[in-house]
This record gives structure tokens, C-alpha cells and sequence, in this order.
């Protein structure tokens, strides 16, 4: 289970790592950390993160983890491998890691191009994806009412 965690949380950001990245995880980290604390501004070594960063590293690992629980949905139903097997196959494939249970070879043609789609959206980023399958975006020119629902 930690080798799960430590690859999708990934590498640094300026290389060559798939996954979310390990600044997504420490900003996710220190909002929460923030919050838990009853701060209203989250502050790394003395410098603050912009709210628009915050949701960049949410969507980002929010996306992240819908990809792969998509992709080991996946591959449990297009094979007979137990959800170990399956989860280290989507999240190894998730962070370009290069790592495999053995599995890959054996695997139908439909659970290849699940990885295959997987080791894509791992590398190029979760957000690019997104944006790239928007149809399109335009500025609203009207603000809707601010609504403040129940969390928790």
C-alpha cells in the first residue's frame, strides 16, 4: 500500500515523472493543515499559496484519482486479477513508473488500452487532459449569488 501512495503521489514537478506531483501533495497538505488550524491563508515556509493554486492541486489530484479508480474498474471487469494485482497495474501505469506485477503481458487488448490511456494521462497531467476535452470556455459576464452549503 505505501509503494501505491508514494507512486501516485509521484516525483518532482520539473521532471520527468508521471502522477500528481509531489508539490499537488504538499500543497494538499498544508491547505488541510491550514484549515485544521482555523487559518484563512495557507502558508508555506513563510509564503503564502494563492487560492487558485489550492484548486489547480485539487483538481489535479481529484482527477488523478478518478483516472485511476476509472481504470481499475476497468481492468477488474475485463479481467479475472484481484484488486491488488489491478490497483498496482493503474496506479504504476497512472505514474509512468515502469513497474508491473507480472500481469501486462497476459492482459486482453481492451485492459492494454486502458493502461495504455492511463500511462497517457498520467504523463501529460490530469489538467491538460481536462482542458483539452473542454469544447470551449468563455468568460461569464455575470456572477451568480454566493451560496455557503454545510461541509462535513
Amino acid at each position: 500500500m505505501i509503494t501505491n501512495i508514494l507512486m501516485f503521489i509521484g516525483g518532482g514537478s520539473a521532471g520527468t515523472a508521471g502522477a500528481i506531483k509531489i508539490t499537488t501533495f504538499l500543497v494538499l497538505g498544508f491547505a488541510i493543515w491550514n484549515e485544521i488550524r482555523g487559518r484563512d491563508q495557507v502558508t508555506i515556509a513563510h509564503r503564502s499559496i494563492s487560492s487558485s493554486a489550492q484548486r489547480q492541486a485539487l483538481s489535479v489530484a481529484l482527477l488523478g484519482v478518478a483516472a485511476v479508480v476509472s481504470g481499475t474498474l476497468l481492468l477488474l471487469m475485463f479481467t479475472d486479477y484481484g484488486l491488488e494485482k489491478v490497483l498496482f497495474e493503474s496506479i504504476s501505469a497512472f505514474a509512468t513508473v515502469g513497474v508491473s506485477t507480472g500481469i501486462t503481458y497476459d492482459l486482453p487488448a481492451n485492459a492494454q488500452w486502458v493502461l495504455m490511456a492511463l500511462m497517457f494521462t498520467g504523463r501529460i497531467g490530469t489538467i491538460t487532459v481536462a482542458s483539452s476535452l473542454a469544447l470551449s470556455s468563455r468568460p461569464r459576464l455575470y456572477q451568480l449569488p454566493e451560496e455557503r452549503p454545510i461541509i462535513g
